[in-house]
């Protein structure tokens, strides 16, 4: 049986993500939170796959980007019916698109978009490394800093002219960018040429860990090392801020970035596969 989750469901519903969390074959975006208490705050809309009573499957639905994500689906049986209830929802909420992101390692899950009419867009990979000094030097003419008074506008330049295709945050509003760069754990640092940003890093604490969310530079400042001395600025900030690790991120095409984080050392994380789903408006 499908239905939407409840509040009773959030003690079950903790333990299923721990199942998850147990195994790579099994990972998929999903919430935080794995108490109760934690999961209240962060599942807006989902739905469980009940079976004798007992919960054996949840999938959530979130706004993102020009659509909706998945969250999820985990699940210890099917996951066809759990896909469908998510579609249903986005396609009665106008949404054009739908995203899924599973590990690479999910095969089950992977063949189960692919049945729903899911395509991979492309592979995230994520590294780590203890923080620490790589030799980049700052660039001639160049200067990096925290950025203090945030302007939305100016960020959405630098974002959409750095970004190739896959520009998340442009969907957002004044309010909650400033909501989330307002936040203590997120960092967000502008590379300035002659005065004029060029280049961004977002960065984000968690627990042990600083992470490179996003790092991008215009393409008419790019092959002068500017990405590299991001980099450098952000893994001095992990190491002041006492993070044990430095999180860093690249999509598949991105050929230069993942070749950078292999000569310097990083060790992979893991690969998460994007996959999306055009619908069709409902008459």
């Amino acid at each position: 049986m499908i239905r939407p989750v409840e509040v009773a469901d959030l003690p079950a519903l903790a333990r299923l993500f721990q199942w998850m969390d147990a195994d790579p074959a099994r990972r998929a975006l999903a919430p935080e939170g794995r108490s109760p208490e934690a999961l209240a705050f962060e599942v807006e809309e989902g739905w469980v796959l009940e079976e004798g009573g007992e919960l054996l499957g949840f999938v959530g639905l979130v706004p993102f980007w020009r659509g909706a994500a998945l969250e999820g689906p985990v699940s210890k049986a099917q996951f066809a019916p759990l896909i469908e209830a998510a579609l249903g929802a986005a396609r009665a909420k106008g949404r054009s698109t739908v995203y899924a992101f599973p590990s690479v390692e999910n095969e089950r899950l992977a063949a189960a978009l692919g049945a729903a009419g899911f395509s991979p867009v492309h592979t995230t990979h994520f590294f780590a490394s203890e923080p620490r000094a790589f030799g980049f030097s700052l660039p001639e003419g160049v200067t990096i800093a925290e950025v203090e008074a945030f302007d939305p506008e100016v960020y959405r330049r630098l974002y959409r002219e750095s970004d190739e295709g896959w520009s998340l945050r442009l969907g957002w509003t004044d309010m909650e960018l400033l909501e989330h760069f307002a936040e203590p754990e997120n960092r967000l640092l502008f590379a300035y040429l002659e005065g004029e940003p060029v280049g961004l890093a977002e960065l984000e604490r968690y627990g042990d860990a600083l992470e490179v969310a996003y790092l991008g530079v215009v393409p008419a400042a790019r092959g002068r090392g500017i990405g590299q001395a991001l980099l450098e600025t952000a893994s001095r900030l992990a190491r002041e801020g006492g993070a044990r690790r430095l999180v860093v991120r690249a999509h598949d095409h991105e050929k230069e970035a993942l070749r950078l984080y292999e000569r310097l050392g990083f060790s992979p994380l893991e690969a998460v596969v994007t996959y999306a789903k055009e619908l069709e408006p409902q008459e």
